[in-house]
């Protein structure tokens, strides 16, 4: 009887998936870089050894983590910027507009 090989965890996708906790909650941008290059890694490193290595969904799951987490920073900025932006045009609009010191 041929037991089957015993395949093992990737390292790199556990490290994946707590990276993109880590993202969403202590680190927002570090882990999500860090989950989405150890995602990625993974992946690979499974698709090469599949008879040896297995955690495919820990490495997605990570990966879906740190990408979400990435957008959502990046929709973040996008938003700041235009308040900000469209808040320094209404001022400025504002400030142009205003009468001028009255003269006698």
């Amino acid at each position: 009887m041929n037991a089957p090989p015993i395949r093992q965890t990737s390292s790199l996708a556990v490290i994946s998936l707590v990276a993109g906790l880590l993202g969403w909650t202590v680190a927002p941008f570090l882990g999500s870089l860090g989950a989405v290059i150890c995602g990625h890694l993974a992946r690979a490193e499974i698709r090469r050894a599949p008879d040896r290595l297995e955690g495919d969904g820990l490495a997605i799951a990570g990966l879906v983590l740190g990408w979400s987490m990435i957008i959502v920073t990046l929709m973040f900025l996008v938003a700041l910027f235009m308040f900000f932006g469209g808040l320094a045009t209404i001022l400025a609009w504002l400030a142009a507009s205003a009468p001028g010191p009255i003269s006698t």
